[in-house]
C-alpha cells in the first residue's frame, strides 16, 4: 500500500507517522494515529479490538486495554472532527472493532524529493569598526533573505534569527552542521569602505568540511542591490548545479525582488532601525522609531521601512509600551501605506492581518489578508507564525496553530518568538508539560530574556504549583524591567496562590502608575479575578477589550476564564470581538492536566 493515503480533506502519511488537514499538520499522538494506519490499510473491511492490541501494545501484559483503546479512539475522532454516533470516518462496530468507512484514495507514488538545508552564518564585520556592525547583520539577512524564495521546493533555508544565535560563536562546522539538521553552510565577511561595499564569502559542504566556493564580491552602493541577488544565484547554482530551474510560484511572487530604494541614505537609516527593532526592548524600540522615521524623510515611498515601522508599532502596543489603540491606528497607517508601494510583500499582509484582528476584530479580513501572504511566500516562518498567532489561536483553532507554528519552526528553530508562540498556544490548549518543555528551551536558549520564565509561571499557576509560578513570574517581571505585559500574571499567581497582601499592594500600585502612564487594563482583570473579585474583573475585561489589549486576543482558550465562561456577561465579551459566533468551548486537547483552579473569593 502506498505510504501517503489521502481521505476527504486530511492526508496520512504512514511512513513517518503524520496527519495533515488542508497541508497542515494536525499533532496527533503515535497511538491514535496507529489506530487511524491500521483502519486506512483495510479500509471498508473490520478491524478487530484484537488486531489492534496487537499492533499498539504487542504480547505485553497490559491491564487496561479497553479504556485505553477507547481513548485512543476518542483523541482519533477529535482530530478528524467525527462523530461516534454519526460518523463520517469510523465506525464502531460494538464488541469487536472499528471500520473506515470514508472514501480512500492514494497519490501515484514517488519519492519525496529532500530539500537541501542551507544557513548562512552572521557575516563578519571586517571594517574595524563596530558601529558597522548593523551594516554586516544587515548584508547576511538580506542574503538570507534572497536565497529564501530561489527554488523553494529544492532549498530549504534557515531563517535570520536562527543563524544569528551563532553570532560570535566558536562551534566549529561539523557541530552547527548537527545542530541545525543543515546540508551547507555559508560564512563571509563584509568591509565597507569609501563608497564601497566588500563581501567575502565560502559555501561549504557539512559532511566532509569540502569549500565548494569562494569569492570576493565588490559594489558600488548603488550596486548593492543586485549584488545581493547574484550573490545568492550563484550559491544556489553551486548546491542545485547551474541551469537548475529557480523558478516557482513563490519565487515569482517575491523572487523578483523590486529594487528597495534609491536613496543610499536612507536606506542606511532603515537598515539601522531594523537592527534596533530585532532587539525588541524599550530602549531598541526608541531608536528604531528614529531611524525609520529618518528613513521615511528621506525617501517617503520606502515600502520596507513603512513595514518595518509597521511591525514597530505593532510590538510598542503589544508589549504595553502605548495604548493598543494609538499604536494600531499609526501602525495600520504604515502596513497599508507600504502595500500601496508594493504590494507583494507577503510578511505586511499577514501584518496587516493582524492589526485587522485588533482594529475591528473583522476576522474575515484577518483570514483574506493571511491568505494572501501565505499565497504570496508560504515558506517564509514569519507569515506561519502571524497566521497562527492571529487567524487561528484567536479562533480557538488551537491544534491548527500549532501546526502552523512547527512548521514555522522547520526553517526557524531558535527563534526566540516563534518559539514563545509555541508554548503559549501548548498552555491555551491544556498541553502543559508540552509547554514547559518549550519555556525550557527558550530560557536555554536566551537565559536573559522573560518569555520563557513567564510561559513557566502561567503554566505553573494552572497546576496550581504557586510558588513555583510566582518565582518564574517575578524573574520574567525582573528581565523584562517591570514591563507591563509581566505585571498582571504575577497579580493573579499572588492572588490565586493566597498571597493577597502582595497582590493588593501589587494591583495599587498599577492603579497609581495608570495616573501617569498607560498601563494594560488586562492587568487590573487578571489581578481581581485571581481575589475573586469577579464583577471587577469583568468590568476591566470589558475595557480591556474596548481599549484594544492584545492580552485579550486569546479569551476563548484561557484555561484560568473557564470557571466563568457560562457566565452572560462573558458571552457579552465575545460578542463584542465578534468571537460569539465560533463554540465558547476552548480546545481540550491536553492530556494529564490537572483540573483548572476555581477563582479564590476573598472576603
Amino acid at each position: 500500500m502506498p505510504h501517503i493515503v489521502r481521505f476527504d480533506c486530511f492526508e496520512a502519511d504512514l511512513a513517518v507517522g503524520q496527519l495533515r488537514k488542508h497541508g497542515v499538520r494536525i499533532h496527533l499522538r503515535d497511538q491514535p494515529f496507529q489506530v487511524l494506519a491500521s483502519l486506512l490499510k483495510h479500509p471498508g473491511h473490520l478491524v478487530t479490538r484484537e488486531e489492534l492490541r496487537r499492533r499498539l501494545w504487542g504480547d505485553e501484559v497490559f491491564v487496561d486495554f479497553d479504556n485505553s483503546l477507547n481513548i485512543a479512539v476518542a483523541r482519533l475522532r477529535t482530530a478528524l472532527g467525527d462523530s461516534a454516533t454519526r460518523p463520517s470516518f469510523i465506525e464502531t462496530l460494538p464488541k469487536r472493532g472499528y471500520r473506515f468507512i470514508g472514501p480512500v484514495s492514494s497519490p501515484v507514488e514517488a519519492e519525496p524529493t529532500k530539500r537541501i538545508r542551507l544557513a548562512v552564518l552572521p557575516f563578519l564585520n571586517l571594517s574595524g569598526d563596530p558601529a558597522q556592525e548593523y551594516f554586516s547583520d544587515a548584508m547576511t539577512d538580506e542574503v538570507i533573505t534572497a536565497l529564501a524564495v530561489i527554488a523553494p521546493e529544492q532549498l530549504r533555508v534557515i531563517a535570520r534569527t536562527t543563524a544569528m544565535h551563532y553570532k560570535g560563536c566558536n562551534k566549529d562546522v561539523a557541530r552547527i552542521g548537527r545542530e541545525l539538521d543543515i546540508d551547507y553552510l555559508v560564512e563571509g565577511g563584509v568591509r565597507r569602505a569609501e563608497g564601497q561595499v566588500a563581501i567575502n564569502l565560502q559555501l561549504i559542504r557539512v559532511e566532509d568540511q569540502t569549500h565548494l566556493f569562494a569569492k570576493r564580491y565588490v559594489a558600488d552602493g548603488s550596486d548593492i542591490f543586485r549584488t545581493q541577488g547574484v550573490i545568492a544565484q550563484e550559491i544556489a547554482e553551486q548546491m542545485l548545479g547551474r541551469g537548475a530551474d529557480t523558478s516557482s510560484s513563490t519565487s515569482l511572487a517575491v523572487g523578483a525582488r523590486r529594487k528597495p530604494t534609491d536613496n543610499l541614505a536612507a536606506y542606511n537609516s532603515y537598515l539601522q532601525g531594523r537592527f534596533h527593532l530585532q532587539k525588541l526592548c524599550a530602549e531598541g524600540f526608541k531608536k528604531a522609531k528614529q531611524y525609520l522615521e529618518e528613513a521615511l524623510a528621506r525617501d517617503p515611498e520606502f515600502a520596507l521601512a513603512y513595514d518595518a515601522l509597521a511591525e514597530l508599532y505593532w510590538y510598542l502596543g503589544f508589549f504595553g509600551y502605548m495604548p493598543p489603540k494609538d499604536a494600531c491606528s499609526r501602525g495600520l497607517f504604515c502596513a497599508v501605506r507600504a502595500l500601496e508601494i508594493d504590494n507583494s510583500l507577503a510578511e505586511t499582509h499577514a501584518l496587516l492581518g493582524l492589526y485587522s484582528k485588533e482594529v475591528d476584530f473583522d476576522w474575515v479580513e484577518v483570514q483574506r489578508e493571511m491568505s494572501r501572504a501565505l499565497e504570496l511566500n508560504p515558506t517564509s516562518p514569519v507569515v506561519r507564525q502571524r497566521y497562527a498567532a492571529g487567524g487561528l489561536m484567536p479562533l480557538g483553532r488551537l491544534d491548527e496553530a500549532v501546526a502552523q507554528i512547527e512548521l514555522a519552526l522547520e526553517s526557524d528553530p531558535l527563534s526566540i518568538i516563534i518559539r514563545a508562540w509555541l508554548g503559549v498556544i501548548l498552555w491555551f490548549g491544556r498541553h502543559y508539560e508540552r509547554a514547559i518543555e518549550q519555556a525550557r528551551q527558550l530560557i536555554e536558549l536566551d537565559p536573559t530574556y522573560e518569555l520563557g520564565y513567564l510561559i513557566v509561571g502561567q503554566v505553573r499557576c494552572m497546576e496550581r504549583a504557586f510558588d513555583d509560578s510566582v518565582a518564574a513570574l517575578r524573574k520574567a517581571s525582573e528581565l523584562s524591567g517591570n514591563s507591563p505585559m509581566v505585571l498582571g500574571w504575577l497579580g493573579l499567581a499572588l492572588a490565586q496562590g493566597g498571597n493577597v497582601t502582595e497582590a493588593r499592594a501589587l494591583l495599587q500600585n498599577l492603579y497609581a502608575g495608570a495616573e501617569r502612564t498607560y498601563v494594560p487594563p488586562s492587568n487590573f482583570a487578571w489581578i481581581h479575578f485571581g481575589l475573586g473579585e469577579i464583577d471587577d474583573a469583568f468590568v476591566w475585561m470589558d475595557r480591556a477589550v474596548e481599549a484594544r489589549d492584545n492580552m485579550m486576543t486569546p479569551i476563548k482558550s484561557y484555561p484560568f476564564l473557564d470557571p466563568i465562561r457560562n457566565d452572560p456577561r462573558f458571552t457579552a465579551l465575545l460578542r463584542k470581538m465578534n468571537l460569539a459566533s465560533a463554540p465558547n468551548e476552548p480546545c481540550r486537547a491536553g492530556s494529564g492536566s490537572r483540573p483548572e483552579p476555581k477563582p479564590t473569593v476573598v472576603a
